[in-house]
C-alpha cells in the first residue's frame, strides 16, 4: 500500500483542472520520483470518485467497482499516491468517512486548494451555467447573499473553513494541508509549486498543460443561460456531450479574448465571511502553503451579463453558430 495517500478534494474553481491536467500530463514523470496518479487518465478518477459518493448527475454511470479498483491500484504502489476530484470537497461526512476508511489508517493525507471569493463567485455562476443552470447572474449572486437554492450550495462547495473542517474530523487536522491560490500578476508556475510541495516532489522541468476549464466571456456566458432556458430537461449526459463540451469549452470559450469577463464587486457580507474563515483557518492548527492573505476577495473587472445589449448577446450567439458549423469544436 502507498505510504501516503493524498486526497486533492479542491475547492472547486480553485485551479483543480490545471493541477490535473499537469498531473496526468506528468504520470510518467511523477512516477520515477515515487508518485503514483493512479489511472489511465483523469477520467477514472473522476468515474471512481462518483461510484464512491453515489453521484447521481453523472455524464455515464461508472463502472461497478470503480472505486475499489483505484483503492485496488494504490494499494499495489509503495510511495506516494495522489487522488485529485474536487467533488470529494463538499462531500458529507459520512461519506468522507467512507473515502478516508478506505486507506490503511494514518496514510492519508488532504490538501484543499483555495482562492478568493471575488473571483470564485463568477466563476462559480459560470459552472453552473455550463452544466446546465439558468439563473440569471444577478439572481445567483442574491441567492449567495441570502444562502438560499444555489446560493446554499455555494456555500457547501466554497465555504473552505467547513470543508477542511469535516475533512479534517476524519483524516485529523494534522494531515491537512491548504493551498492558497497566488493572486493575479503571479508567475503561472506558482500554484503547481505549491501543490508540488505538499506531494513532495521538485517542481521543476515539468511540462505544463495548455489551457484548462477556461472561463466565457459575459456575452457568451448568458447566450448559453438562455440556451439552458431551452433546453432545460434534457439528458445531463446528452448535454454534457453537446453543451457543455462541444459548445461552452471547444467554440464559446474560443471568444474569451473578444468580450468582457464577467465582473464582480465583493459585498459586504461576502467580505465579513471570507475574513471569518480566514480566523477559523488561522486557528484550525492546519498547514498553510501561500498565504491566508490570498483569501481577501478581490473585485473582478468585467460586464453583468444580464445588463449586456443585445448586439453583444447575437454576436455571440452567431459565433457560436458559426463555430458549430464550420467544425471549431471537432466532431461528437
Amino acid at each position: 500500500m502507498a505510504q501516503r495517500v493524498i486526497l486533492h478534494v479542491g475547492a472547486m474553481k480553485s485551479g483543480t483542472s490545471y493541477l490535473q491536467r499537469l498531473l496526468f500530463l506528468n504520470q510518467e514523470r511523477l512516477s520515477t520520483q515515487g508518485v503514483l496518479v493512479p489511472g489511465q487518465g483523469w477520467p477514472e478518477q473522476v468515474r471512481a470518485v462518483s461510484e464512491v459518493l453515489e453521484r447521481k448527475r453523472v455524464v455515464s454511470a461508472p463502472p461497478e467497482g470503480a472505486w475499489q479498483a483505484l483503492v485496488d491500484e494504490i494499494a499495489a504502489w509503495t510511495g506516494t499516491a495522489v487522488v485529485s476530484m474536487e467533488f470529494l470537497g463538499p462531500a458529507a461526512a459520512a461519506k468522507i468517512e467512507k473515502v478516508v476508511s478506505s486507506f490503511p489508517a494514518g496514510s492519508v493525507e488532504v490538501v484543499v486548494t483555495a482562492r478568493d471569493l471575488g473571483r470564485s463567485i463568477p466563476a462559480m455562476w459560470q459552472e453552473t451555467v455550463k452544466n446546465g443552470r439558468f439563473l440569471p447572474y444577478d439572481e445567483y449572486v442574491a441567492a449567495i447573499a441570502d444562502r438560499e437554492g444555489l446560493g446554499r450550495r455555494f456555500w457547501r462547495e466554497q465555504d473552505v473553513a467547513g470543508i477542511c473542517e469535516r475533512w479534517a474530523a476524519a483524516a485529523g487536522a494534522e494531515r491537512m494541508t491548504l493551498v492558497t491560490v497566488p493572486t493575479p500578476g503571479a508567475p503561472s508556475t506558482q500554484l503547481w509549486e505549491r501543490f508540488a510541495t505538499t506531494i513532495g516532489v521538485d517542481p521543476a522541468g515539468f511540462a505544463e498543460p495548455g489551457p484548462t476549464n477556461e472561463s466565457l466571456g459575459a456575452a457568451s456566458a448568458e447566450v448559453l443561460r438562455l440556451l439552458n432556458e431551452r433546453v432545460d430537461g434534457m439528458a445531463y449526459g446528452e448535454y454534457a456531450r453537446k453543451v457543455k463540451q462541444q459548445l461552452a469549452k471547444r467554440v464559446l470559450a474560443k471568444r474569451r479574448g473578444e468580450e468582457p469577463g464577467v465582473g464582480y464587486e465583493p459585498s459586504k457580507g461576502v467580505r465579513e465571511r471570507s475574513a471569518q474563515m480566514v480566523e477559523q483557518l488561522r486557528g484550525s492548527g492546519i498547514r498553510v502553503v501561500g498565504d491566508l492573505a490570498e483569501l481577501t476577495p478581490l473585485a473582478v473587472s468585467g460586464a453583468q451579463p444580464g445588463a449586456l445589449p443585445a448586439e453583444e448577446q447575437l454576436a455571440a450567439a452567431i459565433a457560436a453558430i458559426e463555430g458549430l458549423v464550420r467544425g471549431s469544436g471537432g466532431a461528437n
